[in-house]
């Protein structure tokens, strides 16, 4: 999503990993091969996990073979409803240091493996997340005029047709990646 789309998503946690594939195969879905992906999130000064992530601009600065994308998400009816804007910079370094003068400090450091594919309109994302576990989303754009959570809803019903071991999760990667490295 690159020109300040609303990116809609649902999370869920995947109980067997092979049925989930098994099921995507079922519908039509052909998973890409694996990439890894390194984000590190940033938040603005200020703001503290535990407090609302709405109407709060983040960052994200990921680096995917060899590039790295600039992100900032603001979430508006939910954290996985999020108004986007996306773009490729070239140098990491470089950008964390411009982010960090923005005034934003960096959070958590998020890698995992992703395989993607589509079901009709929906993006399908399997990530193997270091330190949280193996989750699927699925993201689409709004329909003009549609809430994100009447979009959420449409995703669910898809989920939940492939008739597997899913668990919703509303947390997004950097909090579930702080959550299982936090001190027991």
């Amino acid at each position: 999503m690159t020109d300040g789309a609303q990116e809609i998503e649902v999370k869920y946690r995947v109980g067997d990993l092979t049925a989930l594939q098994d099921a995507l195969t079922r519908r039509g879905v052909t998973l890409s091969a694996p990439t890894r992906q390194d984000d590190q999130a940033y938040a603005p000064a200020g703001w503290d996990y535990g407090r609302s992530k709405i109407g709060v601009a983040f960052a994200r600065l990921r680096t995917q073979q060899d590039r790295h994308l600039f992100t900032v998400k603001t979430p508006l009816d939910n954290e996985m409803a999020c108004l986007e804007h996306e773009t490729e910079v070239a140098d990491r370094q470089q950008m964390h240091q411009a982010i960090v003068a923005m005034g934003f400090r960096p959070t958590v450091r998020i890698v995992k493996t992703r395989r993607t594919g589509t079901l009709g309109e929906v993006y399908v994302c399997v990530d193997e997340v270091e330190h949280a576990g193996v989750f699927i989303e699925f993201e689409c754009t709004a329909r003009a005029g549609e809430s994100g959570t009447i979009a959420q809803h449409r995703l669910d019903a898809l989920a939940r047709s492939l008739e597997v071991d899913l668990q919703r999760v509303s947390d997004t990667y950097d909090s579930l990646v702080r959550a299982a490295m936090a001190p027991a």
